[in-house]
């Protein structure tokens, strides 16, 4: 993030406004409401517990919490949270969690969504940071992988679903490497979810509500953003 990130708004660097009494403002991480004395220019406001709590772990609290089934929204919002970096691990989990959120909240399974994306977290925390360079496997593709495992309980010695969950993060990794490098973890994100939409409708008859276009507008942070050459990247940012 810019330097000015460290001590303006942690979401678009613009100066904070702090007020005389206490307002109610809904944190732009978790959506809940909590009275401040303070937000920026925007009016966007971090409540303390997301402001502090670590990525893997917010992430984990917030797909848990919440009513979402809007998976590509869901990530963009949890991208925005301070402890979620350009570029890392974070991500390996993130794509995952915002995909079992939105499958057991359209089935309406509160509690195996909490058990399920607990698990997503430990498998995550397998796949380092670099696997797509080191290893050659994004780990955001992965991750698609790890939520077709879990919603169909595929073990080692599962038969069709075995093979479902293979082709999953196959295919994911057959689009982002379709892209070329650099890394960008956003970028990637993007595209397994979109990936992602598309084999569920295919191989599994479910629908996710994942839109056909995506914007990012994170370009700004990646140094290594390639721009046009990207299917996300926004011309102006918003």
């Amino acid at each position: 993030m810019k330097d000015a990130f460290k001590s303006n708004c942690l979401l678009c660097g613009e100066q904070l406004i702090y007020y005389t009494e206490t307002r109610l403002l809904a944190c732009a991480v978790c959506r809940h409401e909590f009275h401040s004395e303070a937000s920026c220019e925007q009016g966007h406001f971090i409540c303390n517990s997301c402001h502090s709590t670590s990525a893997n772990e917010m992430i984990e609290k917030i797909c848990i919490k919440s009513d979402s089934r809007k998976p590509v929204q869901l990530a963009i919002d949890l991208i925005k949270a301070p402890s979620i970096s350009m570029h890392g691990p974070e991500h390996h989990f993130l794509v995952p969690a915002v995909l079992l959120t939105a499958f057991y909240n359209q089935k309406g399974d509160a509690q195996q969504k909490e058990k399920k994306i607990k698990v997503a977290r430990q498998r995550a925390d397998n796949v380092l940071g670099g696997f797509c360079g080191f290893y050659g496997a994004c780990g955001a593709g992965v991750g698609t992988g790890i939520f077709i495992s879990l919603v169909t309980d595929t073990t080692p010695l599962s038969a069709e679903t075995w093979g479902l969950s293979n082709q999953m993060t196959a295919e994911s990794l057959r689009c982002t490497g379709a892209l070329d490098g650099p890394r960008c973890c956003k970028r990637d994100t993007f595209m397994s979810l979109k990936t992602a939409r598309k084999f569920l409708k295919q191989k599994m008859d479910i629908m996710l509500d994942i839109p056909n276009t995506i914007t990012c507008n994170f370009n700004e942070f990646n140094k290594e953003c390639i721009e046009e050459n990207c299917p996300f990247h926004a011309k102006e940012i918003v």
